[in-house]
C-alpha cells in the first residue's frame, strides 16, 4: 500500500509524542536483576536512579513536524542538554570501562561515526564510537570481517587495530545465516580451548533478534535484545555457553530465563500530521531513519537502556544507561547496520 512507502523515510522520526512522566517504578537495579540476594544498600550506592534517569528528560516538548527542524529552532538550548558535563565518565582504563556497566542513573552518550572511505570500506565500513562530550574520547571500533559465511564483526579498542589476533581485541558481533539474529561475545577463547574451569571461556554478552514485519524490513522493525542479568552486587552474571545449544539465543527460545533479561525497541506511534511513525529522542536524533530506536524493559517503558538514531549521513547518536556496557551496545548498534536488514 502507498502509505506504507511514503513513510519508511520518515520512520521514527523525533518529533515528540507526549512528555515523558516516571510514576513510581522499579528501580533499574531491580528490574535487571536476576541472581542472589536483593542489592545491598551500602555496596551499591544507589542515586536514586529515576530521578537521576529522569533530570534531562523534564523539559516539556512541543511536537513539532519536522524532525531536522529540532535541531536547528533550538541550537542554544541544544547545546545544553546534548553535552552535560560528566565528571562521573572517566575512562581510565579503557578496557575495563567498555565492558562495565554505565553506572545506575547516568545516561552514557556516545556517537557513532561510520567511515566509508577507501578501497574496500564501501562494502566493509570501519565504525567509530566516541563519548560525546568536549573531549571525543574514543571508546571502540568495529569493523565486518571479510571471508566469514555470515556477518561477523571484530570489535577492538585501538582505531588502528582491528584483527582478531591483536591485543585490542575486545569482542565480536556474528549473525546466523540469514543475517536476523546475532550474538555479542567478549574476547575469551571458544569453548574448543577451554582451560580445567572454563574461566578463560567467552562470555557472551548480549544477542539481537530482528523480526520482519507484514512489509519486509520497511517500516519499523521489531527488536528484541536479550543480555544476562545482574547480581546482587550489581555486576553481569557470567554467561559461558559451553556449546551452541547453551548460548542466550537458545535459552531464550526455550523459555529458559533463568539470568537473562529480555529487552524490546519501544514501538514508535503512528503520528497522522507528519505521515510517519514517531518516537521521543529529547532532541539527541535529528533525522528520521528506519535504524532509529530505542530499547526498553517491558516493565519500565520509560526507562530507556539504549537509544540510537541518526544525526548525519555517517553519524549517529548512541547513548546507554545501567546495565549495558559500552561493548554490548556498541555491538547492538553494528546489528542494526548490517547489510540483510539496512534499508538506508
Amino acid at each position: 500500500p502507498p502509505a506504507a512507502t511514503s513513510s519508511d523515510e520518515e520512520d521514527d522520526s523525533d518529533a515528540s509524542t507526549k512528555p515523558i512522566r516516571s510514576e513510581k517504578k522499579k528501580t533499574p537495579a531491580s528490574l535487571f536483576q536476576t541472581g542472589g540476594d536483593p542489592p545491598k544498600e551500602k555496596k551499591t550506592k544507589k542515586k536514586a536512579p529515576p530521578k537521576a534517569a529522569e533530570s534531562e528528560e523534564e523539559t516539556p516538548e512541543t511536537p513539532q513536524k519536522n524532525s531536522n527542524k529540532k535541531g536547528k529552532g533550538k541550537k542554544s538550548k541544544k547545546a545544553k542538554e546534548e553535552r552535560p558535563p560528566s565528571p562521573v565518565i572517566e575512562v581510565d582504563n579503557l578496557e575495563e570501562f567498555v565492558l562495565r556497566p554505565a553506572p545506575q542513573g547516568v545516561t552514557i552518550k556516545c556517537r557513532v561515526t561510520r567511515d566509508k572511505k577507501g578501497m574496500d570500506r564501501g562494502l566493509y565500513p570501519t565504525y567509530y564510537l566516541h563519548l560525546d562530550n568536549d573531549k571525543k574520547v574514543f571508546l571502540l571500533a568495529g569493523r565486518k570481517r571479510k571471508k566469514s559465511k555470515t556477518s561477523n564483526y571484530l570489535i577492538s579498542i585501538d582505531p588502528t587495530d582491528l584483527s582478531r589476533g591483536g591485543e585490542n581485541f575486545i569482542g565480536k558481533l556474528r549473525s546466523n545465516l540469514m543475517g536476523t539474529k546475532f550474538t555479542v561475545f567478549d574476547n575469551g577463547a571458544n569453548p574448543d580451548r577451554a582451560n580445567a574451569n572454563w574461566s578463560n571461556v567467552r562470555q557472551e554478552l548480549s544477542a539481537v533478534v530482528y523480526e520482519t514485519n507484514v512489509l519486509g524490513f520497511k517500516g519499523p522493525r521489531k527488536m528484541t535484545v536479550i543480555i544476562p542479568g545482574m547480581n546482587a552486587d550489581n555486576e553481569r552474571v557470567p554467561i559461558r555457553p559451553r556449546n551452541d545449544n547453551d548460548g542466550l539465543l537458545m535459552r531464550w527460545q526455550n523459555k529458559n530465563m533463568d539470568n537473562v533479561i529480555e529487552l524490546h525497541n519501544k514501538a514508535p506511534v503512528w503520528n497522522d500530521e507528519t505521515q510517519s511513525y514517531v518516537l521521543n529522542f529529547h532532541g539527541r536524533v535529528t533525522h528520521a531513519s528506519v535504524k532509529n530506536f530505542q530499547i526498553v524493559h517491558g516493565s519500565d517503558p520509560d526507562y530507556i537502556v539504549m537509544q540510537f538514531g541518526r544525526v548525519a549521513d555517517d553519524a549517529f547518536t548512541m547513548d546507554y544507561n545501567y546495565p549495558l556496557c559500552a561493548v554490548q551496545a556498541f555491538a547492538i548498534a553494528l546489528s542494526s547496520f548490517d547489510g540483510k536488514l539496512a534499508c538506508e
